[in-house]
């Protein structure tokens, strides 16, 4: 018959415990969910910027599109629209920000 050897008990070792966590209350989540949008809308404000870089070779003072860009890129919708729809997207943006910087 062979001999296990006996596991002892380390004295120095206390049984294993499950961390604490702390509660997630609502407003520690939507603290968190402020954090988060903070830096999604912080990013879209940075990708919109790169976009109107580019469209905005294509106009003449913000809101008049140079005859040689007709040639080129059309929207579907046409440009008005397409530019009013930049512009809101803008003003989406911003709101978002100032929510999330707490500035109502």
């Amino acid at each position: 018959m062979a001999v296990e050897p006996r596991k002892r008990p380390h004295a120095s070792r206390a049984p294993r415990e499950d961390p604490v966590a702390s509660p997630l209350t609502s407003l520690v989540q939507l603290d968190h969910l402020l954090k988060v949008a903070g830096s999604v809308s912080q990013d879209a404000n940075k990708v919109w910027a790169e976009i109107w870089g580019e469209l905005k070779r294509l106009t003449a003072g913000g809101d008049t599109i140079v005859p040689e860009a007709k040639a080129g890129f059309v929207p579907e919708c046409g440009w008005p629209e397409f530019l009013e729809k930049v512009w809101l997207l803008k003003h989406y943006l911003d709101s978002i920000q100032r929510i999330c910087d707490r500035k109502h």
